[in-house]
């Protein structure tokens, strides 16, 4: 595949100690990273944000050039960025094939949660399909995982069909163990009454022992609006899971989460008043390590990431004063593998409305903050 510079893409770099900022290529927004293999891939969104494209571009050098972009969705226009939290995702699963899910943009009451997955060859994406057979209601998005036994996993939340309203919002998962080829009609992943935040978004991850992972918000009795954990042993037929941070609001805050792998665990990252939070969660449960709260006063942070490099460093970032069509800055703080802060507060200016941010370590062990 046709390799394109940085300069060509019009990438801006910047170094800190320990840590690089680069911009999305092609001024797209909405980075989401999966580092798998010695290879970054990445997905991004371009166009007007109630109804654009989502592209895939790699780098085999770990963010210095990347791929000539492959367009991921064959409906035109068929892709979101409105609200931040509804755009793609991005997994990467057996024999290093990559999957994207996203949400659609109408009819409205039936939006579709499409997928699409790179053919065998590697050199565009198969038609985008949608995996909603009866569940519908998106509304604050989905996410996707992927295994390296075959099992992709697409996750969403939405009523219970012919019910309405927060409350009676559920998680749902339509799975594939063929590679995403087919996938089976979704199922309740979790049916613990507790409803769902209907504008915030959800996150799904799976781990190199084929253990599932979802966060999410509820929205039990309306201001119970708490960070939950649910995991799977069992390849996503059944799922366990635990009020991780609560938080009691009687609002929709449009929120974000996010895992990666590290050497002492998962390590999940989401917001709860405001503030940004990560912690290792036990492989295979729905327990997780006293949080860490990013440092200094909270000031609207929002879209949290993780990553960790292989002497078990954390970098942890997050955006600030970001809200509906404003956009912000982006902080990062570097952890040792005991947790402890190392270093100062790094920050950078300039994420783009509607986006959010993504971050990968590199084999030497310091890391990338794309914005």
């Amino acid at each position: 595949m046709m390799k394109a510079t940085l300069l060509a893409f019009g990438l801006a770099t910047a170094a800190f100690a320990g840590v690089t900022t680069i911009r999305v290529p092609d001024a797209g927004i909405q980075p989401q990273i999966v580092e798998h293999g010695g290879i970054v891939h990445m997905i991004y969104f371009k166009g007007e944000d109630g109804k654009g494209d989502v592209f895939y571009v790699k780098s085999r050098d770990y963010g210095q050039t990347f791929s000539k972009p492959l367009k991921v969705n064959q409906t035109p226009n068929s892709a979101m960025a409105t609200g931040n939290i509804r755009g793609a995702h991005i997994a990467v699963g057996r024999n290093g094939r990559v999957h994207v899910s996203w949400n659609g943009v109408e009819p409205a009451g039936h939006i579709p949660m499409h997928y699409a997955r790179l053919n065998d060859a590697g050199t565009a994406f198969e038609p985008d399909r949608n995996v909603i057979s009866r569940a519908y209601g998106l509304d604050g998005g989905g996410s996707l995982a992927a295994d390296n036994l075959g099992n992709v996993y697409v996750f969403w939340h939405a009523p219970i069909p012919g019910q309405k309203g927060e409350e009676n919002r559920r998680v749902w998962v339509a799975k594939s163990t063929n590679d995403g080829k087919d996938f089976e009609p979704e199922h309740l992943a979790f049916d613990k009454p507790i409803g769902a935040c209907g504008c915030c978004g959800l996150k799904a991850y799976a781990d190199d022992n084929g253990n599932v992972y979802v966060m999410f918000r509820s929205a039990d009795q309306v201001v119970n609006r708490d960070i939950w954990l649910l995991s799977s042993t069992d390849h996503g037929k059944t799922f366990t899971g635990a009020d991780v941070s609560h938080w009691n609001i009687g609002a929709c805050v449009m929120s974000a989460e996010s895992f990666a792998s590290a050497p002492s665990g998962i390590l999940a990252a989401w917001e709860t008043e405001k503030q940004a939070y990560f912690g290792v969660v036990q492989p295979g449960t729905s327990k997780i390590s006293t949080p860490v709260a990013a440092p200094g006063q909270p000031i609207n942070r929002k879209y949290p990431v993780v990553a960790s490099n292989a002497k078990g460093e954390t970098l942890f970032a997050w955006t600030e004063g970001m809200a509906w069509k404003k956009g912000g800055g982006v902080q990062w703080q570097l952890y040792d593998k005991n947790a402890r802060p190392q270093g100062a507060l790094g920050k950078a200016d300039g994420v783009p409305v509607w986006s959010v941010i993504a971050a990968f370590a590199k084999p030497d062990g310091n890391f990338v903050v794309v914005y």
